[in-house]
């Protein structure tokens, strides 16, 4: 891990690593016919820096859905985060949160907004009130529709200041581009860089991670 001066007041470390991720989602009309309406959201990380060297956290979600139509999902959900970063005590942080998924089809490609307003609860009753906003674009190619470009930005906010959780403010944001491809309707998989720019608990000091993502998608 390296460590950039930008002014006399911050510093930037720079960190290189990757992230695994497996992410399945459906429709639990599997089990009812009355259900189709009803979806499921099941999601597992695995995330490695120091420069491959250290596994840093750890991530399970599980949510309950509803979609409103064919391009707009209400969700309700949870995350468990297990963390272990370099020099640090090991934290087990839970969330709580709702959310909202519209997906906008267009001529050129897709756009997904997805909306989390994050309740982490760090240390028992210290709770920080946490959004973060999703933008992502596909575009399928001409020459071979099953490859696309895959572009995303995600901002996080901290709403309150906690002991635990850092001061109010900006949080940190993850700007990914890759390429995806789809094997068939309910296989994706998608290879890219991700670069997470997270600030510290005082908004003194930054890290930057430079992140190989790969990402597998099921949908049933």
């Amino acid at each position: 891990m390296a460590t950039v001066n930008c002014s006399s007041d911050n510093l930037v470390e720079q960190d290189a690593g990757s992230w695994l991720q497996v992410v399945g989602e459906g429709s639990l009309n599997v089990l009812n016919p009355n259900l189709d309406k009803v979806r499921i959201w099941l999601e597992g990380q695995s995330h490695w820096d120091d420069d491959w060297a250290h596994w840093s956290q750890g991530l399970a979600r599980a949510a309950l859905g509803y979609s409103l139509s064919e391009l707009a999902t209400i969700w309700v959900g949870y995350t468990w985060v297990p963390t272990q970063s370099l020099g640090k005590p090991f934290v087990s942080e839970q969330e709580l949160w709702p959310g909202f998924r519209y997906v906008l089809p267009t001529e050129y490609g897709t756009w997904m907004f997805r909306t989390l307003l994050e309740s982490d609860f760090i240390h028992g009753t210290d709770v920080r009130l946490r959004p973060r906003q999703t933008v992502r674009f596909t575009h399928p190619f001409d020459f071979e529709p099953r490859l696309s470009l895959i572009v995303w930005d995600e901002l996080f906010f901290r709403v309150n200041s906690t002991q635990y959780g850092g001061q109010a403010g900006y949080d940190q944001n993850r700007a990914f581009a890759g390429v995806g491809w789809t094997f068939n309707p309910s296989f994706t998989v998608e290879l890219g860089y991700l670069n997470q720019d997270v600030d510290d608990a005082k908004h003194v000091n930054n890290t930057m991670h430079h992140i190989i993502q790969t990402s597998f998608f099921i949908s049933f």
